[in-house]
C-alpha cells in the first residue's frame, strides 16, 4: 500500500517537472495580467502559437464566418501562416502596469517590430491589451494600437509621443 502511494506521489512529481520545464503554468498558479501578456508576446516572438493559444480568450479563438472556436491545430496553423506571410519579426517589448476593473484588465505594450505591410520601417508601436478573467485566468481578449498623443501620455507617461 505504502509503495502505491510513493509511486503516485513520484509520478506526481514527475508531472509537475515536465509541465514546468515546458513552461505549462503550474498547478494553482495565478498569473497577473502583465504576466500574461508577456508569456503571450514572448510566444508570439518565438513561434510558440501552441503556447499562445493557451493565453487567449474564446473571442479571440473564434472563427467569425461559424461562430465556432477553432481547434488549436487550426489556429496554430493560421498564425504561422499570417506571421511567415506578413514577415514579422518581433526584437522587443515593454509590458506596463495593467489597470484593473472587475474581471477586465487594460495592459500598455510598446512593441518593437516589423512587417512587410503595416510597419516597414519598423517604427515603435504603443499598444493596449485588454484581458479578461477566463476559465480561472488572464486571457488576451482585445489589442489595439494607440496614435493619439493624449492617450499615449495616459498610458505611456515616459515615452514621447
Amino acid at each position: 500500500m505504502a509503495e502505491l502511494r510513493w509511486r503516485r506521489i513520484g509520478l506526481l512529481l514527475v508531472a509537475f517537472v515536465a509541465a514546468a520545464a515546458l513552461g505549462a503554468p503550474c498547478l494553482g498558479e495565478d498569473l497577473s495580467p502583465e504576466e500574461a501578456l508577456r508569456r503571450y508576446l514572448s510566444a508570439i516572438q518565438d513561434q510558440r502559437f501552441d503556447a499562445a493559444y493557451e493565453l487567449v480568450s474564446k473571442a479571440m479563438k473564434t472563427d467569425r464566418k461559424t461562430g465556432l472556436v477553432k481547434p488549436k491545430e487550426v489556429w496554430v496553423k493560421e498564425s504561422q501562416y499570417i506571421f511567415a506571410f506578413s514577415e514579422v519579426k518581433i526584437f522587443d517589448f515593454k509590458v506596463g502596469k495593467a489597470q484593473l476593473e472587475g474581471d477586465e484588465a487594460v495592459v500598455p505594450n510598446l512593441l518593437s517590430s516589423q512587417d512587410k505591410f503595416l510597419n516597414q520601417l519598423g517604427i515603435d508601436e504603443y499598444e493596449l491589451y485588454t484581458l479578461i478573467k477566463e476559465d480561472g485566468g488572464w486571457k488576451i481578449d482585445r489589442q489595439k494600437e494607440v496614435i493619439e498623443a493624449a492617450e499615449i501620455a495616459k498610458w505611456f507617461p515616459k515615452q514621447p509621443p
